[in-house]
């Protein structure tokens, strides 16, 4: 008897710890008292001013646009996005993640250290995505810090003394966490039925086909690799890639290179589309559903959208922010298949409820939690709108946008051509990637005409048509 108590004080000091200690939790805490912190400065600017405001908008930047002079990124006067507001959310973000890697067992200044130079690493990125030419084409500060991580990993190899800052899944998850303030279930009414359809009839048929297809047809060795490769593409791309990754215990390689293809055909569709749903003489509206269901990156769905115009801006981006739900609940149902089927026929292994729970994203609940509340207070509070508004255009989306780049950075440090070779033996991800969203345009093309065209036409008049 003894002994059983004693095993079950270990289990709950095992959870208890795990409630700080593990990566999972700590991006839940992080991004969670980040959002509070942002929040509760509007909410005090606006009871001293009386219009919701954000005072850290001055302080919490990115670099700004430039032609000639990349220094005119940082030290122009007047611009918003100035050498301050890299120091505000260097500042900021170095003491919430080393926070996070103290609470993790790592030690404060070898992560300071090498955290320092992956934030260089990043801000070198959004510089070069902020030339003119280069914003003319959309190529984002995503695929920048990838390349320039790639460049210094696959040549001189990562300095060991910067590796403890190469911290992949924390900086995403905990911008995943803060994502969750950005998806507001009051807005997604906008589009109703017709835009539910689109997001979430589509996307599990996709994501099931592709992974089918994968296993049957092609036979990739790697169930792992099938998996986050049809999630990255049929739910919304990085976000769901890492996710579902974390769900079905995929390898570094693997997420590495369904992230990959993920981000070099995100450039190509955010170019292509618009163009191609201006010749076919589609609407705003269904163009905008049709690249809100199939780009896989939120800012380049907003950038394509734009192309067409305010209308499919709106629309686009709406039905990304349905499908960005889909993020959670595919995970679960990732871990649940992956613990009762792949792995009960691989390892022979009885399913249990414990490890699907064990196998499931816990930064998810963090998600899912910030959706909620700035919700509630965007549909309940008094200025509430206004408030979510300047909480999330004054900083949480800086801060969100520079987590993630951050993330992109250290997937190129941690990539090795060499090691991501043999994933592409026989070419059978790329065959799959594009077989897939192949697929995935044909089928979400259909839905969104036949919701928006056919069966919901008065639905673009919640938009202003």
């Amino acid at each position: 008897m003894s002994s059983d108590s004693e095993r079950k004080s270990d289990s709950r000091g095992h959870s208890a710890s795990a409630l700080i200690s593990s990566e999972d939790w700590c991006a839940v805490w992080v991004g969670g008292a980040l959002l509070l912190g942002c929040l509760l400065f509007v909410v005090a600017a606006g009871g001293a001013e009386g219009t919701p405001t954000s005072p850290l908008k001055s302080w919490l930047g990115k670099p700004g646009s430039w032609s000639s002079n990349p220094l005119d990124a940082l030290f122009v006067s007047g611009k918003s996005n100035s050498f301050k507001g890299l120091l505000g959310v260097f500042v900021v973000s170095t003491a919430a993640f080393g926070i996070g890697a103290l609470a993790m067992g790592q030690r404060l200044i070898s992560f300071a250290a090498g955290f320092g130079f992956v934030f260089l690493l990043g801000t070198f990125a959004y510089v070069l995505a902020g030339q003119n030419v280069v914003k003319h084409y959309n190529l984002e500060y995503a695929l920048w810090a990838l390349v320039v991580g790639l460049l210094i990993s696959n040549t001189i190899g990562t300095p060991g003394w910067v590796k403890p800052a190469v911290r992949t899944e924390f900086y995403i998850k905990t911008g995943l966490v803060m994502l969750g303030a950005e998806v507001l279930f009051n807005r997604l009414l906008t589009l109703g039925v017709p835009g539910i359809f689109v997001a979430w009839v589509v996307t599990p048929i996709v994501l099931v086909a592709t992974f089918w297809f994968g296993q049957k047809i092609l036979k990739i060795a790697s169930p792992s690799l099938n998996m986050v490769i049809s999630a990255d593409m049929s739910v919304c791309g990085v976000s769901a890639a890492i996710a579902t990754a974390a769900a079905c215990k995929a390898k570094k390689e693997e997420l590495s290179l369904a992230i990959g293809m993920s981000l070099s055909f995100t450039v190509v569709m955010m170019v292509l589309m618009p163009i191609a749903i201006k010749a076919m003489g589609l609407s705003q509206v269904l163009g905008g559903a049709w690249m809100g269901g199939t780009i896989d990156a939120t800012g380049a769905v907003a950038a394509a959208g734009a192309m067409l115009g305010e209308e499919a801006l709106q629309v686009a981006a709406t039905v990304k922010m349905i499908q960005n739900i889909l993020i959670g609940v595919v995970a679960f149902f990732v871990a649940v298949f992956w613990v009762v089927y792949i792995e009960r026929e691989t390892e022979g292994a009885k399913p249990s409820v414990g490890e699907i729970w064990k196998r499931f994203p816990k930064f998810i609940l963090g998600f899912v939690a910030a959706s909620i509340c700035f919700s509630w207070i965007y549909g309940w509070v008094a200025d509430g709108p206004a408030i979510v508004d300047a909480t999330i255009g004054g900083s949480t989306k800086t801060l969100r946008g520079w987590f993630f780049c951050l993330a992109f950075v250290s997937i190129g440090l941690e990539t090795n051509f060499k090691e991501l070779a043999k994933y592409f033996k026989g070419g059978k991800p790329l065959v799959l990637y594009v077989v897939g969203q192949s697929f995935n345009l044909c089928i979400t093309l259909f839905m969104a005409w036949l919701m928006f065209e056919k069966v919901f036409p008065q639905a673009a008049t919640a938009l202003g048509k």
